[in-house]
Formats: structure tokens, sequence, C-alpha cells
């Protein structure tokens, strides 16, 4: 892994816009993650599907993991990851409902 590199501040202010900053980079990956999470839901036959727990455990212990790398503290990589996986879960089963309805109207309609 990359050496994190922290930028020593000298105030408050400065040490805000690193976090902006850094906020602006995080959104554009989880817009970019939301894709897939999308993608998934689409690919999915059922809503059982949804929620791997397994899956959901290998990507904490990969972060857990990394975050150990990085010298990042675990328990906080942690959380911020299942909150994120639950939020992402919610999205997916409602993308899951959203194409599984339309595509019920298409099979009505025909």
């Amino acid at each position: 892994m990359a050496d994190i590199k922290i930028h020593h501040c000298n105030s408050l202010t400065e040490v805000r816009t690193h976090i902006d900053a850094l906020d602006t980079r995080i959104v554009a990956l989880l817009a970019e993650r939301s894709g897939y999470v999308q993608q998934a839901g689409r690919l999915k036959d059922k809503v059982e599907q949804i929620v791997d727990q397994p899956r959901i455990e290998a990507i904490i212990a990969r972060v857990r993991s990394q975050a150990r790398e990085h010298g990042a503290p675990e328990a906080v990589m942690e959380a911020t990851y299942r909150a994120m996986i639950a939020a992402f879960i919610a999205f997916e089963r409602d993308e899951f409902v959203r194409l599984h309805a339309k595509h019920q109207e298409l099979k009505t309609v025909t």
C-alpha cells in the first residue's frame, strides 16, 4: 500500500480544507461504487441474493487489514464500512424492486 501523506496543518481552517478536499474525492468514489451496486441489483435474480453475509465479512476483514497497514483506526473503518454497506444494501434492494417491477410490467404488456 502507498504511504499516506498527512500534511501538517497550522489552523483548524487548514485542517477543514484538507478534509473538504478528501470528501470531494470520497463522494466521487462512492458515486462510482453506487453504479456497480446498481448493476448488481440488475444481475441478481432473487431479492434474497442482495444480502451476502460472507461477502460483507470478507470486505470488513479486508478493510480492517488495509486500515492496519495504513495505521488507521480499524474500528472506525469497520463502522464506516458497515454503515456504508447497509446504505448500499437498501439502495440495491430499491433498484432490484424497481427493475423487477418494470420487468413484470413488460411481461404483462406483451
